[in-house]
């Protein structure tokens, strides 16, 4: 009797020994939770369903789906970085630690929270529906692009803000910027309303804030000398507040009917250079402005991720955008600026090309 007590005794400890070994990543509360990403270095990762990051998420956040099993393996290996903390969650805490525990396993660092975003909702913690794209450059800085609308971007450089052409209320929906971070860099392409707006600009603005437009917009923000001006060729580099070289390009209209809408030499696109150690390549996000399928575009090369407009009659059909993008190859498309046309029809058209084409709500 005693000998079998014994024997059930070891069994019941070697479950339990079992079931206490290390998972290989840490489940928190909220407040940790919170504590750990508020470091712009952790990666944010949401792993519920396309549908449920839509619906809303934690502000920051990319989204790979944990239930899509024959993705989530090859996807998280590709976009996220191994020196990082990953800061994971799902709805309420068990397709997380699974998440969790399978990141632990390839080698990453993670941290899980252990109520998942119910947890976080019922604390009260702010959530977003603004898409977020995640990129890693050559010298291990975090890019991160988010989806505003229409032509403006905000893009996050390590802990550094850029906003491209933030507007409020010229643009649905209307938006407060108030509840943003403030911008280091504020890019404006030229002065249409929809493009260049004093109140979103207004509430981005701190002390240090660069604002950095074209001389007509320059000129409707009053020329009092807190903007820089760039014309198209022209080059900036900065080690403050954001270390990046910056170039002005041509975007215009080239077709008889529309130049009055963006005439040659007047407006500008923006190539963000964020440089990388050697031997490694410098990372380049070309921001096109308001622009057709302009010879110029031949001279812009080695882009990581573009900014294309698609809205007739102020930009670009379907087909030329296609044709920009083939010019420009960039390895990522963000189809931007696009109003009410279809932009299935140039995901189908770019279909092959190797370019990795992204359609955000960018109406």
């Amino acid at each position: 009797m005693k000998a079998r007590i014994m024997s059930l005794f070891s069994m019941i400890c070697g479950i339990m020994g079992c079931t206490a070994q290390p998972k290989g990543y840490e489940s928190v509360d909220v407040t940790e939770f919170d504590r750990i990403i508020s470091d712009a270095d952790v990666v944010r990762l949401d792993v519920r369903t396309a549908d449920e990051y839509s619906d809303g998420h934690i502000d920051g956040a990319i989204n790979i789906d944990i239930q899509q099993s024959d993705s989530f393996d090859s996807l998280a290996t590709k976009t996220l970085p191994k020196d990082k903390t990953i800061a994971v969650y799902c709805r309420s805490g068990r397709r997380s630690k699974v998440a969790a525990e399978r990141l632990a396993g390839q080698g990453f660092k993670v941290v899980e929270l252990s109520n998942g975003f119910n947890g976080w909702t019922g604390a009260g913690k702010s959530v977003t529906k603004d898409a977020v794209d995640m990129f890693l450059t050559d010298n291990g800085t975090i890019v991160r692009t988010y989806c505003i609308k229409h032509g403006t971007v905000r893009i996050q450089i390590g802990n550094k803000w850029i906003y491209v052409d933030p507007v409020t209320k010229a643009a649905q929906p209307v938006t407060d910027y108030s509840n943003m971070p403030k911008a280091d860099i504020i890019l404006i392409t030229h002065e249409h309303g929809d493009h260049l707006d004093t109140q979103a600009i207004s509430q981005l603005m701190k002390s240090s804030t660069m604002p950095i437009t074209n001389q007509r917009s320059n000129a409707q923000l009053g020329g009092d000398g807190k903007s820089v001006v760039m014309k198209n060729g022209d080059h900036l580099t900065l080690a403050a507040p954001v270390r990046i070289k910056l170039e002005a390009v041509p975007a215009y209209n080239t077709g008889a009917d529309k130049q009055q809408f963006h005439p040659k030499g007047r407006d500008n696109g923006y190539i963000i250079n964020i440089p990388a150690e050697a031997p490694g390549k410098a990372f380049r996000i070309y921001i096109a402005g308001d622009t057709e399928d302009i010879p110029e575009l031949t001279d812009i090369k080695d882009i990581d991720i573009a900014f294309l407009p698609c809205n007739l009659p102020y930009t670009m059909s379907p087909e030329q955008l296609v044709k920009a993008a083939k010019t420009v190859k960039p390895t990522v498309l963000f189809p931007y600026h696009y109003g009410q046309t279809d932009m299935q029809q140039v995901v189908k058209m770019l279909d092959g090309s190797d370019i990795d084409v992204r359609i955000r709500k960018y109406q």
